[in-house]
């Protein structure tokens, strides 16, 4: 297994990776997709709703890239707009209200970062996803299954639980983004993801995530029910925590903490 950050990176984006609607399908039964934002329209760059997790009711929300090149231009390529964000909201804010726990697949290069976007309050929409999500009453949990790519990811990752597949990554930034900015030349990317600490690795070191899942046999039927045991087995041990919402908040708070020179 590599451990080059810009092949990771390489990893994550490989079109044959499975994607959120593959989660969904092979870990949950029952799954009910629920649409809009109640606003403005229904952005099927995310999925959502309702669905069994070993018995125990849940919402499931992804980021959707899609596999064949259809389905990527239906699915905005994993970039959601504004919509997707609040209709996210909305069905974990309806996950609170009758008690269910929330459980999040991230896969994005980033939010869509168009004018009509942006028109719609695509700033906005994320800032309210943070706030929200830190004070929600039920458990959240989220895997970083490919890219976790700035804002556009982390709207849907304040959670208790952060995960992150082995060749899945996470920064503030793509590689060739800030290669674009630091050295006005995208194709140094592979130097700029060697200092954005983006791998699993890195993430886990700096206490971003909690655990490493392995891909051995990603796709497969016993991988699937790999996670699905994981994620049992957190749901009920969150499900018994009284102290959710104060844990969450420290979890954030400690991310980058040094420790303090005598």
């Amino acid at each position: 297994m590599s451990r080059i950050p810009y092949d990771r990176v390489k990893l994550a984006r490989d079109g044959t990776r499975p994607t959120g609607q593959d989660y969904i399908k092979n870990i949950f039964t029952n799954f009910i997709e629920l649409h809009g934002d109640r606003r403005y329209a229904d952005d099927r760059a995310i999925i959502g709703g309702l669905a069994r997790l070993d018995g125990t009711p849940v919402t499931v929300i992804a980021i959707e890239k899609g596999h064949t090149p259809k389905e990527r231009s239906e699915r905005n390529f994993g970039a959601p707009h504004p919509e997707g964000y609040r209709k996210a909201l909305r069905l974990m804010k309806q996950a609170e209200k009758f008690g269910r726990p929330v459980i999040c697949f991230v896969d994005t290069s980033g939010a869509y970062c168009g004018i009509g976007a942006e028109e719609r309050g695509q700033g906005q929409a994320i800032a309210e996803n943070l706030m929200e999500m830190s004070t929600l009453c039920v458990p959240v949990i989220s895997i970083l299954i490919g890219e976790g790519g700035s804002g556009g990811a982390l709207a849907l990752a304040v959670a208790d639980r952060v995960w992150m597949l082995q060749n899945a990554v996470y920064s503030v930034i793509s590689p060739e983004g800030a290669a674009s900015i630091l050295w006005k030349d995208s194709s140094k990317a592979a130097a700029a993801a060697d200092s954005l600490k983006l791998t699993a690795e890195d993430a886990r070191s700096l206490g971003i995530i909690e655990s490493i899942l392995s891909e051995n046999g990603i796709g497969k039927k016993e991988y699937y029910d790999r996670i699905r045991e994981l994620l049992s087995e957190e749901v009920e041990a969150l499900s018994e925590d009284t102290e959710l919402v104060q844990k969450r908040y420290d979890r954030f708070r400690r991310i980058g903490q040094t420790a303090n020179a005598d």
